[in-house]
């Protein structure tokens, strides 16, 4: 029997979108599921919402919920991790609240910037933890890692502990391409990709329609004019069904493809604070004309936060609600090494001469082919050299940001903050010190002591 183990299963919705793609897939549906979380009643509510799916797609799993982490790894051929160390509250709205006071404005505050590295800070020791009890227990596992900064994550976990199995899982690669097919008005069954780089910056190198081999290009760069200049917005409006009415626009994006030439893999509202252009002082007009949605992660959080207090009361209505697969990369690796079905992911990997114009202790994304051998990622050559000069001003905040938590040096948080993009668009040198002294002493205990 297939075991999975989900660390951090009290994120309830993407448990239950993770269990729901497996339990579509007939040889799943007596699968061993081991749900671990330390908040009780979140574990409780996720065991009630997955059994009601379970019970909905004709399933019969073994589900058993932990608190503690080992028990929960005994025997895993598969592990997930979904942890967000500190949560909203406090750690998250420290980090938008904070560089607010220097002047500092975010979206996502998850991935880089002066919030993704204490995001990083703080979660990094958890998952190293993690990753030694991995090694104890269940060392033959994979583990699908799911946790954000993903590739500051990513290059800590594989610095310490280089022989564990892990790929890093995001949606912006699958999700962007169905993306840009609507965009286009056409079906993502028809669409052939090829898409490389790092998390969240990844370029479609290849954008094509497999039928004619068209080349779609073109045809996106007309309608990045329109975009930029508001004649036309995307044809799906890109509602966020996940969070609330509010529609997001992709004119970051489209402007990154007219001055790039190649379409990024995430979303606007995270690229506009991976760059210097977007998010000014002083600038409310740049900020208006490209639609930037400032403290944006700070309300998906206050949503999500109400979906899941309303979940209680809703478990039932699972009954009504269609349950389909979606395109999280998790089943289809599952699916994929069990039972051999081949299936090419994107995932997030050291750059082990995959990338050449990239570091080689970097980590990257790039295609990966899954089967009962497991993975093997495809060797992409160089990228082209605008592409990957971009991708290092990510990358160096990334490596400091995990040799900061490996080696507790205070110094090396200076040092990110110092080399990230946006941050140091905004701050001077005394402000970038002074502001990340703050957010050191407000995080508190969820941080290590560093010297």
């Amino acid at each position: 029997m297939i075991k999975l183990t989900i660390i951090g299963a009290g994120s309830s919705v993407f448990t239950k979108n993770i269990v729901t793609d497996l339990l579509t897939i007939d040889k799943f549906k007596t699968m061993h599921i081991a749900l671990m979380d330390i908040n009780e009643e979140r574990l409780k509510i996720s065991h009630e919402l997955i059994s009601a799916v379970a019970q909905k797609l004709n399933a019969k799993p073994t589900i058993e919920t932990f608190t503690n982490r080992k028990e929960s790894l005994k025997d895993a051929d598969f592990v997930q991790s979904t942890i967000q160390v500190g949560g909203y509250k406090p750690s998250t709205v420290i980090d938008f609240e904070i560089p607010k006071e220097f002047g500092l404005k975010q979206t996502i505050a998850d991935t880089l910037g002066i919030g993704g590295i204490m995001r990083g800070l703080r979660t990094i020791p958890i998952l190293l933890d993690i990753a030694k009890d991995i090694m104890e227990i269940c060392p033959k596992a994979l583990w699908l890692q799911y946790v954000n900064p993903m590739c500051s994550n990513m290059i800590a976990i594989n610095n310490s502990f280089p022989e564990i199995k892990t790929l890093g899982l995001c949606h912006s690669v699958q999700g962007t391409a169905e993306m840009l097919a609507d965009d286009l008005g056409e079906k993502i069954e028809d669409i052939d990709y090829l898409c490389a780089g790092i998390n969240h910056m990844a370029f479609y190198q290849i954008f094509k329609k497999k039928s004619n081999n068209q080349d779609l290009y073109p045809k996106l760069k007309i309608l990045a004019d329109k975009i930029i200049n508001d004649e036309e917005i995307s044809s799906r409006s890109r509602e966020k069904t996940d969070y609330s009415n509010k529609v997001l626009h992709e004119k970051v994006r489209y402007e990154i493809l007219k001055r790039f030439g190649y379409f990024v893999t995430e979303s606007s509202e995270h690229f506009a604070e991976y760059v210097p252009w977007f998010i000014k002082k002083n600038r409310q007009d740049v900020i208006d004309k490209y639609k930037i949605p400032i403290n944006e992660y700070i309300d998906r959080c206050e949503i999500s936060n109400k979906i899941w207090n309303e979940l209680e009361n809703n478990i039932n209505s699972i009954h009504n609600e269609p349950l389909r697969r979606s395109n999280e990369y998790a089943s289809y690796i599952m699916d994929g090494i069990t039972n051999n079905n081949d299936i090419t992911i994107n995932a997030n990997i050291m750059n082990d001469g995959l990338i050449d114009n990239l570091p080689s202790n970097s980590c990257v994304e790039v295609p990966c082919l899954i089967n009962s051998s497991g993975y093997t990622p495809k060797k992409i050559g160089k990228l082209p050299e605008h592409l990957a000069a971009l991708m290092r001003t990510n990358i160096n905040v990334q490596i400091l940001t995990a040799e900061a938590a490996i080696t507790k040096k205070r110094e090396h948080i200076y040092h990110a903050a110092l080399l990230d993009p946006l941050t140091a668009a905004n701050l001077t040198i005394d402000e970038i010190y002074s502001m990340t002294d703050k957010l050191i002493e407000a995080h508190g205990d969820y941080l290590p002591k560093f010297n």
